[in-house]
């Protein structure tokens, strides 16, 4: 049975516009491989709602699931949630849980729930919250849509707490051979490797190191023994 699909979208103008650098999408690809969910494609957006909107549409029709990051702060530029809500046509509002998670959390910290920060207590009807055990004002799950911050340490700690919840697959595993050859000499045989391999994917990647050309094949698959089987025939055909 194939690994259950996923896809990520990254929100927010502070990425496309170089200001920040993502490190989600790098943490969770590492996670899904490991719980066997195959990232399939990641979008970058806009902070703006049709694009959103339309991203989200696209994504959760196609994939088993869709994670997002940023955009689920205080400020007016964070407009995930009414997003999300209106991607599938559901009412959003502040809800009573969410809502007692960041009074108990600024009762503490004497913080003021203020309006700005109520904000993050908005969730469309039908979701379930990620925890966020960093900052409290949680994520949340509609559907197959599962909403995330845009802050790595917040980003990874949802992640950790939603993925045992989530139905994985066989995990990744993957395999490389270094070989003192550069591409094109190498590439008639791998086509050849991976024709004779089609359930495995086999990359190629070249490198120049100290004046020497060469090639990395890295293969991957969730069947170690068909892994295996291709290493084996990679190594006979570039000896090392």
């Amino acid at each position: 049975m194939p690994n259950p699909t996923a896809a990520m979208l990254v929100i927010g103008d502070e990425i496309l516009s170089g200001r920040t650098r993502d490190s989600n999408m790098h943490h969770l690809s590492g996670e899904l491989t490991r719980v066997g969910i195959d990232l399939r494609e990641v979008r970058v957006v806009s902070d703006t709602r049709d694009d959103i909107i339309a991203a989200v549409q696209a994504l959760a029709a196609r994939f088993t699931h869709v994670f997002t990051s940023g955009g689920i702060g205080p400020t007016h530029d964070d407009i995930t949630a009414d997003c999300i809500a209106a991607a599938f046509g559901v009412p959003i509002d502040v809800r009573a849980d969410a809502r007692g998670l960041l009074e108990a959390h600024y009762a503490r910290t004497g913080g003021e729930l203020n309006a700005a920060r109520l904000r993050m207590a908005r969730i469309p009807d039908g979701a379930t919250l990620i925890d966020n055990p960093v900052s409290t004002a949680p994520g949340f799950s509609l559907r197959n849509v599962h909403v995330m911050a845009g802050v790595p340490s917040v980003f990874q700690a949802m992640v950790a707490g939603l993925l045992p919840r989530l139905t994985g697959g066989a995990p990744l595993l993957s395999q490389s051979w270094r070989i003192e050859r550069g591409e094109g000499d190498v590439a008639g045989p791998l086509s050849e490797l991976a024709t004779a391999f089609p359930d495995l994917s086999i990359g190629s990647y070249p490198f120049q190191q100290n004046g020497l050309y060469g090639t990395n094949i890295v293969v991957r698959g969730s069947d170690a023994a068909r892994v295996d089987a291709a290493m084996v025939q990679l190594a006979a055909l570039f000896p090392a």
